[in-house]
Protein backbone atom coordinates (compact mmCIF):
# COMPACT_ATOMS: atom_id res chain seq x y z
CA UNK A 1 0.00 0.00 0.00
CA UNK A 2 1.93 3.00 -1.22
CA UNK A 3 -0.05 5.99 -0.06
CA UNK A 4 -2.43 6.62 2.81
CA UNK A 5 -4.83 8.54 0.56
CA UNK A 6 -5.58 5.32 -1.34
CA UNK A 7 -7.37 3.80 1.65
CA UNK A 8 -10.19 4.95 3.83
CA UNK A 9 -9.60 6.26 7.32
CA UNK A 10 -9.68 3.59 10.02
CA UNK A 11 -11.56 4.80 13.09
CA UNK A 12 -10.78 3.22 16.44
CA UNK A 13 -14.21 2.59 17.92
CA UNK A 14 -14.73 -1.10 18.59
CA UNK A 15 -11.44 -2.98 18.96
CA UNK A 16 -9.48 -3.06 15.73
CA UNK A 17 -8.90 -6.34 13.95
CA UNK A 18 -5.53 -7.55 12.74
CA UNK A 19 -6.28 -6.55 9.16
CA UNK A 20 -6.90 -2.97 10.27
CA UNK A 21 -3.69 -2.87 12.32
CA UNK A 22 -1.77 -4.14 9.28
CA UNK A 23 -3.43 -1.52 7.07
CA UNK A 24 -2.41 1.30 9.43
CA UNK A 25 1.12 -0.12 9.52
CA UNK A 26 1.23 0.17 5.73
CA UNK A 27 0.01 3.76 5.75
CA UNK A 28 -3.75 3.91 6.31
CA UNK A 29 -4.87 6.92 8.40
CA UNK A 30 -6.09 6.24 11.94
CA UNK A 31 -8.45 8.32 14.05
CA UNK A 32 -10.24 7.97 17.37
CA UNK A 33 -14.03 7.83 17.36
CA UNK A 34 -15.85 10.08 19.81
CA UNK A 35 -16.92 7.00 21.77
CA UNK A 36 -13.32 5.83 22.10
CA UNK A 37 -12.19 9.31 23.17
CA UNK A 38 -14.91 9.30 25.82
CA UNK A 39 -13.70 5.93 27.14
CA UNK A 40 -10.12 7.20 27.33
CA UNK A 41 -11.21 10.29 29.28
CA UNK A 42 -13.41 8.27 31.63
CA UNK A 43 -10.56 5.88 32.45
CA UNK A 44 -8.26 8.84 33.10
CA UNK A 45 -10.78 10.21 35.60
CA UNK A 46 -10.56 6.91 37.48
CA UNK A 47 -6.76 7.21 37.76
CA UNK A 48 -7.06 10.80 38.96
CA UNK A 49 -9.53 9.62 41.57
CA UNK A 50 -7.21 6.82 42.74
CA UNK A 51 -4.45 9.38 43.20
CA UNK A 52 -6.70 11.90 44.96
CA UNK A 53 -8.03 9.28 47.36
CA UNK A 54 -4.57 7.86 48.05
CA UNK A 55 -5.63 4.34 47.07
CA UNK A 56 -2.57 2.16 46.67
CA UNK A 57 -2.31 0.94 43.07
CA UNK A 58 0.58 -0.76 41.27
CA UNK A 59 2.56 1.61 39.09
CA UNK A 60 0.20 4.47 39.87
CA UNK A 61 1.62 5.34 43.27
CA UNK A 62 3.99 2.42 43.82
CA UNK A 63 7.18 1.26 42.18
CA UNK A 64 7.06 -1.42 39.50
CA UNK A 65 8.25 -5.01 39.26
CA UNK A 66 9.91 -6.09 42.48
CA UNK A 67 9.35 -2.54 43.82
CA UNK A 68 5.57 -2.98 43.72
CA UNK A 69 5.20 -2.49 47.48
CA UNK A 70 7.27 0.69 47.62
CA UNK A 71 4.82 3.59 47.92
CA UNK A 72 5.66 6.75 45.95
CA UNK A 73 4.34 9.96 47.45
CA UNK A 74 2.12 12.21 45.38
CA UNK A 75 4.65 14.95 44.52
CA UNK A 76 6.86 12.35 42.80
CA UNK A 77 4.25 10.64 40.62
CA UNK A 78 5.21 12.59 37.50
CA UNK A 79 8.83 11.69 38.11
CA UNK A 80 7.85 8.03 38.55
CA UNK A 81 6.13 7.99 35.15
CA UNK A 82 9.04 9.69 33.41
CA UNK A 83 11.58 7.44 35.14
CA UNK A 84 9.74 4.31 34.00
CA UNK A 85 10.04 5.35 30.36
CA UNK A 86 13.69 6.35 30.74
CA UNK A 87 14.74 3.20 32.58
CA UNK A 88 12.81 0.88 30.28
CA UNK A 89 14.27 2.37 27.09
CA UNK A 90 17.10 -0.18 26.95
CA UNK A 91 16.53 -1.62 23.49
CA UNK A 92 19.56 -2.64 21.47
CA UNK A 93 20.35 -3.92 18.00
CA UNK A 94 19.02 -2.89 14.59
CA UNK A 95 16.00 -0.60 14.65
CA UNK A 96 12.60 -1.85 13.57
CA UNK A 97 11.36 -0.88 10.15
CA UNK A 98 8.79 1.84 9.58
CA UNK A 99 5.98 -0.65 9.00
CA UNK A 100 6.70 -2.67 12.14
CA UNK A 101 6.88 0.45 14.32
CA UNK A 102 3.63 1.82 12.94
CA UNK A 103 1.97 -1.53 13.67
CA UNK A 104 3.07 -1.35 17.31
CA UNK A 105 1.82 2.23 17.71
CA UNK A 106 -1.52 1.37 16.10
CA UNK A 107 -1.96 -1.55 18.48
CA UNK A 108 -1.11 0.72 21.44
CA UNK A 109 -3.73 3.27 20.38
CA UNK A 110 -6.23 0.43 20.05
CA UNK A 111 -5.32 -0.77 23.56
CA UNK A 112 -5.73 2.64 25.19
CA UNK A 113 -9.03 3.19 23.35
CA UNK A 114 -10.58 0.22 25.18
CA UNK A 115 -10.81 2.51 28.20
CA UNK A 116 -9.06 0.50 30.91
CA UNK A 117 -5.57 2.04 30.99
CA UNK A 118 -6.19 5.53 32.29
CA UNK A 119 -3.80 7.56 30.14
CA UNK A 120 -4.85 11.08 29.22
CA UNK A 121 -6.49 11.77 25.85
CA UNK A 122 -3.50 14.02 25.03
CA UNK A 123 -1.17 11.00 25.09
CA UNK A 124 -3.37 8.95 22.76
CA UNK A 125 -3.80 11.91 20.43
CA UNK A 126 -0.02 12.34 20.30
CA UNK A 127 0.39 8.71 19.19
CA UNK A 128 -2.27 9.20 16.52
CA UNK A 129 -0.42 12.32 15.39
CA UNK A 130 2.83 10.36 15.00
CA UNK A 131 0.98 8.00 12.66
CA UNK A 132 -0.74 10.80 10.75
CA UNK A 133 2.56 12.61 10.14
CA UNK A 134 4.42 9.35 9.50
CA UNK A 135 6.86 10.39 12.20
CA UNK A 136 8.40 7.04 13.15
CA UNK A 137 10.20 6.66 16.49
CA UNK A 138 13.52 4.85 16.37
CA UNK A 139 12.81 1.55 18.14
CA UNK A 140 15.64 -0.97 18.64
CA UNK A 141 14.49 -4.48 17.79
CA UNK A 142 16.10 -6.37 20.66
CA UNK A 143 16.02 -6.26 24.42
CA UNK A 144 12.50 -7.33 25.33
CA UNK A 145 11.42 -10.65 26.76
CA UNK A 146 7.84 -9.45 26.54
CA UNK A 147 6.78 -5.93 25.69
CA UNK A 148 8.58 -3.25 27.68
CA UNK A 149 11.47 -1.80 25.71
CA UNK A 150 9.83 -1.24 22.32
CA UNK A 151 7.06 1.03 23.55
CA UNK A 152 9.51 2.76 25.92
CA UNK A 153 11.43 3.98 22.87
CA UNK A 154 8.17 5.20 21.34
CA UNK A 155 7.47 6.96 24.63
CA UNK A 156 10.87 8.66 24.52
CA UNK A 157 9.87 10.60 21.42
CA UNK A 158 6.65 11.77 23.09
CA UNK A 159 8.87 13.22 25.84
CA UNK A 160 11.12 14.95 23.32
CA UNK A 161 13.87 12.38 23.83
CA UNK A 162 15.29 9.62 21.64
CA UNK A 163 15.16 9.81 17.85
CA UNK A 164 12.65 9.46 15.05
CA UNK A 165 12.58 9.38 11.26
CA UNK A 166 10.40 12.05 9.67
CA UNK A 167 10.26 12.86 5.96
CA UNK A 168 13.28 10.68 5.37
CA UNK A 169 15.47 12.39 7.99
CA UNK A 170 16.69 11.01 11.30
CA UNK A 171 16.03 13.71 13.89
CA UNK A 172 15.98 14.02 17.66
CA UNK A 173 12.73 13.39 19.47
CA UNK A 174 12.53 17.08 20.34
CA UNK A 175 12.98 18.09 16.68
CA UNK A 176 10.45 15.47 15.56
CA UNK A 177 7.82 16.94 17.87
CA UNK A 178 8.56 20.47 16.65
CA UNK A 179 8.27 19.30 13.05
CA UNK A 180 4.75 17.94 13.61
CA UNK A 181 3.61 20.75 15.87
CA UNK A 182 3.58 18.99 19.24
CA UNK A 183 5.10 19.95 22.58
CA UNK A 184 6.87 17.31 24.68
CA UNK A 185 4.49 15.52 27.04
CA UNK A 186 4.82 15.72 30.79
CA UNK A 187 3.60 12.32 31.91
CA UNK A 188 1.09 12.10 34.72
CA UNK A 189 0.48 9.26 37.18
CA UNK A 190 0.39 5.78 35.59
CA UNK A 191 1.11 7.05 32.07
CA UNK A 192 4.73 5.90 32.07
CA UNK A 193 3.73 2.39 33.07
CA UNK A 194 0.83 2.24 30.62
CA UNK A 195 3.09 3.36 27.77
CA UNK A 196 5.47 0.42 28.23
CA UNK A 197 2.97 -2.17 29.42
CA UNK A 198 0.64 -4.60 27.67
CA UNK A 199 0.92 -6.74 24.56
CA UNK A 200 0.65 -3.98 21.95
CA UNK A 201 4.11 -4.77 20.59
CA UNK A 202 3.46 -8.49 20.14
CA UNK A 203 -0.07 -7.89 18.83
CA UNK A 204 1.07 -5.26 16.33
CA UNK A 205 3.88 -7.40 14.96
CA UNK A 206 1.58 -10.44 14.85
CA UNK A 207 -1.02 -8.50 12.87
CA UNK A 208 1.65 -7.73 10.29
CA UNK A 209 2.82 -11.35 10.28
CA UNK A 210 -0.74 -12.58 9.75
CA UNK A 211 -1.18 -10.27 6.78
CA UNK A 212 2.03 -11.54 5.21
CA UNK A 213 1.25 -15.17 6.08
CA UNK A 214 -2.15 -14.99 4.40
CA UNK A 215 -0.56 -13.68 1.22
CA UNK A 216 2.30 -16.17 1.34
CA UNK A 217 -0.09 -19.13 1.70
CA UNK A 218 -1.93 -17.99 -1.42
CA UNK A 219 1.35 -17.73 -3.34
CA UNK A 220 2.49 -21.10 -2.00
CA UNK A 221 -0.59 -22.70 -3.58
CA UNK A 222 0.14 -20.90 -6.84
CA UNK A 223 3.80 -21.91 -6.86
CA UNK A 224 2.91 -25.52 -6.07
CA UNK A 225 0.37 -25.63 -8.90
CA UNK A 226 3.01 -24.38 -11.35
CA UNK A 227 5.50 -27.01 -10.19
CA UNK A 228 2.91 -29.82 -10.26
CA UNK A 229 2.04 -28.88 -13.82
CA UNK A 230 5.67 -28.66 -14.95
CA UNK A 231 6.46 -32.01 -13.32
CA UNK A 232 3.43 -33.68 -14.91
CA UNK A 233 1.80 -34.40 -11.56
CA UNK A 234 -1.34 -36.50 -11.26
CA UNK A 235 -4.27 -34.17 -10.57
CA UNK A 236 -6.50 -37.01 -9.41
CA UNK A 237 -4.85 -36.63 -5.99
CA UNK A 238 -6.60 -33.27 -5.69
CA UNK A 239 -10.13 -34.47 -6.51
CA UNK A 240 -12.68 -32.97 -4.12
CA UNK A 241 -14.33 -36.28 -3.23
CA UNK A 242 -10.98 -37.86 -2.32
CA UNK A 243 -9.81 -34.90 -0.25
CA UNK A 244 -13.17 -34.82 1.59
CA UNK A 245 -12.24 -38.13 3.22
CA UNK A 246 -9.86 -36.13 5.43
CA UNK A 247 -12.09 -33.40 6.93
CA UNK A 248 -10.18 -30.11 7.10
CA UNK A 249 -11.32 -26.68 5.94
CA UNK A 250 -7.77 -25.76 5.00
CA UNK A 251 -7.15 -28.94 3.03
CA UNK A 252 -10.42 -28.48 1.13
CA UNK A 253 -9.53 -24.84 0.35
CA UNK A 254 -6.08 -25.73 -0.97
CA UNK A 255 -7.52 -28.54 -3.08
CA UNK A 256 -10.05 -26.13 -4.58
CA UNK A 257 -7.28 -23.59 -5.24
CA UNK A 258 -5.18 -26.17 -7.07
CA UNK A 259 -8.10 -27.33 -9.18
CA UNK A 260 -8.90 -23.71 -10.12
CA UNK A 261 -5.30 -22.84 -10.92
CA UNK A 262 -4.87 -25.92 -13.10
CA UNK A 263 -8.27 -25.86 -14.80
CA UNK A 264 -7.90 -26.18 -18.57
CA UNK A 265 -4.31 -27.42 -18.40
CA UNK A 266 -3.45 -29.42 -21.50
CA UNK A 267 -0.07 -30.24 -19.93
CA UNK A 268 -1.76 -31.94 -16.98
CA UNK A 269 -4.35 -33.62 -19.16
CA UNK A 270 -1.60 -35.19 -21.27
CA UNK A 271 0.11 -36.49 -18.12
CA UNK A 272 -3.01 -38.14 -16.70
CA UNK A 273 -2.36 -41.76 -15.72
CA UNK A 274 1.34 -41.73 -16.61
CA UNK A 275 2.30 -42.74 -13.06
CA UNK A 276 0.57 -44.29 -10.07
CA UNK A 277 1.45 -41.56 -7.61
CA UNK A 278 3.72 -38.54 -7.29
CA UNK A 279 6.34 -37.63 -4.72
CA UNK A 280 4.90 -36.22 -1.51
CA UNK A 281 6.12 -32.68 -2.22
CA UNK A 282 3.54 -32.72 -5.04
CA UNK A 283 0.87 -35.12 -3.84
CA UNK A 284 0.67 -33.77 -0.26
CA UNK A 285 0.37 -30.06 -1.07
CA UNK A 286 -3.25 -29.90 0.16
CA UNK A 287 -2.31 -31.67 3.38
CA UNK A 288 0.66 -29.49 4.32
CA UNK A 289 -0.64 -26.18 3.01
CA UNK A 290 -4.09 -27.02 4.37
CA UNK A 291 -2.75 -27.72 7.85
CA UNK A 292 -1.00 -24.35 7.77
CA UNK A 293 -4.27 -22.67 6.74
CA UNK A 294 -6.17 -24.34 9.58
CA UNK A 295 -3.52 -23.13 12.01
CA UNK A 296 -3.66 -19.67 10.44
CA UNK A 297 -7.38 -19.43 11.27
CA UNK A 298 -6.72 -20.43 14.88
CA UNK A 299 -3.90 -17.92 15.35
CA UNK A 300 -5.85 -15.15 13.62
CA UNK A 301 -8.63 -15.68 16.16
CA UNK A 302 -6.11 -15.54 19.01
CA UNK A 303 -4.62 -12.26 17.76
CA UNK A 304 -8.11 -10.84 17.31
CA UNK A 305 -8.94 -11.71 20.91
CA UNK A 306 -5.69 -10.13 22.06
CA UNK A 307 -6.53 -6.87 20.28
CA UNK A 308 -9.93 -6.89 22.01
CA UNK A 309 -8.39 -7.53 25.44
CA UNK A 310 -7.33 -5.12 28.15
CA UNK A 311 -3.67 -6.05 28.58
CA UNK A 312 -2.46 -3.23 30.81
CA UNK A 313 -1.46 -3.82 34.44
CA UNK A 314 -3.18 -2.51 36.38
CA UNK A 315 -6.45 -1.97 34.59
CA UNK A 316 -8.87 0.52 36.09
CA UNK A 317 -12.61 0.05 36.54
CA UNK A 318 -15.40 1.32 38.76
CA UNK A 319 -16.59 4.88 39.19
CA UNK A 320 -14.94 8.15 40.12
CA UNK A 321 -16.45 7.79 43.58
CA UNK A 322 -15.32 4.17 43.86
CA UNK A 323 -12.35 3.57 41.54
CA UNK A 324 -10.64 0.21 41.40
CA UNK A 325 -7.20 -0.81 40.14
CA UNK A 326 -6.78 -4.49 39.29
CA UNK A 327 -3.27 -5.95 39.40
CA UNK A 328 -3.70 -8.97 37.14
CA UNK A 329 -1.62 -10.79 34.55
CA UNK A 330 -3.37 -9.68 31.37
CA UNK A 331 -0.06 -8.35 30.02
CA UNK A 332 1.23 -11.93 29.77
CA UNK A 333 0.97 -12.67 26.06
CA UNK A 334 0.97 -16.47 26.18
CA UNK A 335 -1.73 -16.76 23.51
CA UNK A 336 0.30 -14.70 21.05
CA UNK A 337 3.60 -16.35 21.95
CA UNK A 338 2.25 -19.86 21.47
CA UNK A 339 0.31 -18.88 18.36
CA UNK A 340 3.24 -17.09 16.74
CA UNK A 341 5.56 -20.03 17.46
CA UNK A 342 3.13 -22.52 15.94
CA UNK A 343 2.21 -20.62 12.79
CA UNK A 344 5.83 -19.63 12.19
CA UNK A 345 6.71 -23.33 12.26
CA UNK A 346 3.90 -24.04 9.79
CA UNK A 347 5.17 -21.34 7.43
CA UNK A 348 8.65 -22.86 7.70
CA UNK A 349 7.19 -26.25 6.77
CA UNK A 350 5.45 -24.79 3.72
CA UNK A 351 8.74 -23.22 2.60
CA UNK A 352 10.59 -26.50 3.19
CA UNK A 353 8.15 -28.31 0.89
CA UNK A 354 8.60 -25.57 -1.70
CA UNK A 355 12.37 -26.13 -1.66
CA UNK A 356 11.82 -29.84 -2.35
CA UNK A 357 9.76 -28.95 -5.42
CA UNK A 358 12.48 -26.53 -6.58
CA UNK A 359 14.97 -29.37 -6.32
CA UNK A 360 12.76 -31.57 -8.50
CA UNK A 361 12.40 -28.81 -11.09
CA UNK A 362 16.16 -28.41 -11.45
CA UNK A 363 16.95 -32.14 -11.37
CA UNK A 364 16.78 -33.60 -14.91
CA UNK A 365 16.44 -37.12 -13.50
CA UNK A 366 12.90 -36.33 -12.33
CA UNK A 367 11.87 -33.26 -14.33
CA UNK A 368 12.70 -34.44 -17.87
CA UNK A 369 13.86 -30.86 -18.50
CA UNK A 370 17.35 -29.46 -19.17
CA UNK A 371 19.59 -29.76 -16.11
CA UNK A 372 19.11 -26.90 -13.67
CA UNK A 373 16.72 -25.26 -16.13
CA UNK A 374 19.78 -23.85 -17.88
CA UNK A 375 19.58 -22.45 -21.37
CA UNK A 376 22.62 -24.34 -22.67
CA UNK A 377 23.96 -27.41 -20.89
CA UNK A 378 27.50 -27.18 -19.57
CA UNK A 379 28.23 -23.50 -20.09
CA UNK A 380 25.23 -22.28 -18.07
CA UNK A 381 24.33 -23.04 -14.45
CA UNK A 382 20.75 -21.78 -14.60
CA UNK A 383 18.94 -22.31 -11.31
CA UNK A 384 21.55 -24.64 -9.78
CA UNK A 385 22.64 -22.22 -7.06
CA UNK A 386 19.20 -20.69 -6.60
CA UNK A 387 18.20 -24.08 -5.20
CA UNK A 388 21.18 -23.84 -2.83
CA UNK A 389 19.84 -20.49 -1.62
CA UNK A 390 16.42 -21.99 -1.01
CA UNK A 391 18.00 -24.86 0.94
CA UNK A 392 20.00 -22.39 3.04
CA UNK A 393 16.89 -20.36 3.87
CA UNK A 394 14.95 -23.48 4.80
CA UNK A 395 17.80 -24.46 7.13
CA UNK A 396 17.76 -20.98 8.67
CA UNK A 397 14.02 -21.31 9.24
CA UNK A 398 14.60 -24.63 10.97
CA UNK A 399 16.86 -22.88 13.46
CA UNK A 400 14.47 -19.95 13.89
CA UNK A 401 11.50 -22.27 14.48
CA UNK A 402 12.70 -23.20 17.98
CA UNK A 403 9.82 -22.02 20.20
CA UNK A 404 10.39 -18.69 21.92
CA UNK A 405 7.48 -19.37 24.28
CA UNK A 406 9.58 -22.07 26.02
CA UNK A 407 12.58 -19.84 26.63
CA UNK A 408 11.60 -19.08 30.23
CA UNK A 409 13.80 -16.86 32.36
CA UNK A 410 13.40 -14.85 35.55
CA UNK A 411 13.35 -11.05 35.79
CA UNK A 412 12.67 -8.33 38.34
CA UNK A 413 13.97 -10.08 41.43
CA UNK A 414 11.67 -13.15 41.16
CA UNK A 415 8.58 -10.95 40.75
CA UNK A 416 8.36 -11.92 37.09
CA UNK A 417 9.30 -15.59 37.18
CA UNK A 418 7.41 -16.64 34.07
CA UNK A 419 8.04 -15.06 30.68
CA UNK A 420 5.83 -15.68 27.65
CA UNK A 421 8.31 -14.19 25.12
CA UNK A 422 5.42 -13.10 22.89
CA UNK A 423 7.30 -10.27 21.21
CA UNK A 424 10.38 -12.39 20.35
CA UNK A 425 8.01 -15.06 19.01
CA UNK A 426 6.30 -12.53 16.73
CA UNK A 427 9.65 -11.07 15.66
CA UNK A 428 11.09 -14.42 14.59
CA UNK A 429 7.82 -15.25 12.82
CA UNK A 430 8.51 -12.19 10.65
CA UNK A 431 12.07 -13.42 10.02
CA UNK A 432 10.76 -16.83 8.98
CA UNK A 433 8.37 -15.06 6.61
CA UNK A 434 11.29 -13.14 5.09
CA UNK A 435 12.97 -16.44 4.28
CA UNK A 436 9.80 -18.21 3.18
CA UNK A 437 8.83 -15.42 0.79
CA UNK A 438 12.20 -15.71 -0.91
CA UNK A 439 11.89 -19.50 -1.21
CA UNK A 440 8.44 -19.19 -2.79
CA UNK A 441 9.76 -16.47 -5.12
CA UNK A 442 12.50 -18.85 -6.26
CA UNK A 443 9.96 -21.59 -6.92
CA UNK A 444 7.76 -19.26 -8.97
CA UNK A 445 10.82 -18.15 -10.97
CA UNK A 446 12.03 -21.71 -11.50
CA UNK A 447 8.56 -22.91 -12.51
CA UNK A 448 8.26 -20.03 -14.98
CA UNK A 449 11.62 -21.02 -16.44
CA UNK A 450 10.45 -24.63 -16.65
CA UNK A 451 7.44 -23.56 -18.74
CA UNK A 452 9.83 -21.94 -21.19
CA UNK A 453 11.68 -25.25 -21.55
CA UNK A 454 8.65 -27.54 -21.86
CA UNK A 455 8.59 -29.40 -25.18
CA UNK A 456 5.58 -28.82 -27.38
CA UNK A 457 2.89 -26.15 -27.20
CA UNK A 458 0.38 -27.61 -24.75
CA UNK A 459 -1.59 -24.98 -22.85
CA UNK A 460 -1.02 -24.18 -19.20
CA UNK A 461 -3.87 -24.03 -16.70
CA UNK A 462 -5.83 -20.80 -16.74
CA UNK A 463 -4.58 -19.81 -13.29
CA UNK A 464 -0.98 -20.89 -13.77
CA UNK A 465 -0.88 -19.15 -17.13
CA UNK A 466 -1.97 -15.87 -15.51
CA UNK A 467 0.86 -16.14 -13.00
CA UNK A 468 3.39 -17.06 -15.69
CA UNK A 469 2.35 -14.04 -17.74
CA UNK A 470 2.63 -11.75 -14.68
CA UNK A 471 6.18 -13.02 -14.11
CA UNK A 472 7.19 -12.60 -17.73
CA UNK A 473 5.68 -9.11 -17.80
CA UNK A 474 8.42 -8.00 -15.44
CA UNK A 475 11.21 -10.52 -16.06
CA UNK A 476 12.43 -12.28 -19.23
CA UNK A 477 13.48 -15.93 -19.28
CA UNK A 478 16.84 -16.46 -17.56
CA UNK A 479 19.93 -17.07 -19.70
CA UNK A 480 22.78 -16.65 -17.18
CA UNK A 481 22.93 -13.13 -18.59
CA UNK A 482 22.38 -11.22 -15.34
CA UNK A 483 22.65 -11.78 -11.56
CA UNK A 484 19.83 -14.12 -10.63
CA UNK A 485 19.65 -12.49 -7.19
CA UNK A 486 18.16 -9.39 -8.84
CA UNK A 487 15.39 -11.49 -10.40
CA UNK A 488 14.64 -13.12 -7.05
CA UNK A 489 14.35 -9.75 -5.33
CA UNK A 490 12.07 -8.43 -8.06
CA UNK A 491 9.88 -11.51 -7.78
CA UNK A 492 9.63 -10.93 -4.03
CA UNK A 493 8.11 -7.58 -4.88
CA UNK A 494 5.45 -9.35 -6.95
CA UNK A 495 4.67 -11.48 -3.91
CA UNK A 496 3.75 -8.28 -2.05
CA UNK A 497 0.34 -8.48 -3.74
CA UNK A 498 -2.06 -11.44 -3.99
CA UNK A 499 -1.53 -13.80 -6.95
CA UNK A 500 -3.25 -12.70 -10.18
Amino acid sequence: MAAADRVEVIAVDAPLGWREIAAVALGAPLTLSSAAATRVAAARALVDSLVAKGIKAYGVNTGVGALCDVVVDRPRLRQLSRNIVMSHAVGVGPVLGRIETRAIIAAAVNQFALGFSGVRPELVEALVRLLAEDCVPEVPSQGSVGYLTHMAHVGLVLLGEGHAVHEGRRVSGAQALRDIGLAPLVLEAKEGLSLVNGTSCAAGLSALALSRSERLLAWADAAAAMSVENLHGQLAAFDADVLALRPSPGLAEVGANLRTLLAGSEISAAARGTRTQDALSLRAVPHVHGAARDLFDHVAQAVGRELASATDNPIVTGTVDSPRAHSEAHAVGAAIGLGADSLATAIAAVAAMSERRIDRLVNPLVSGLPAFLADAGGSSSGFMIAQYTAAALVADNRRLAAPASLDGGVTSGLQEDHLAHATPAAAKWLKILDNAETVIAIEVLAASQAYDLQPGTLARGRGTDAIYRAVRACLPSYRDDRPLATDIEQLRGLLGEPPP
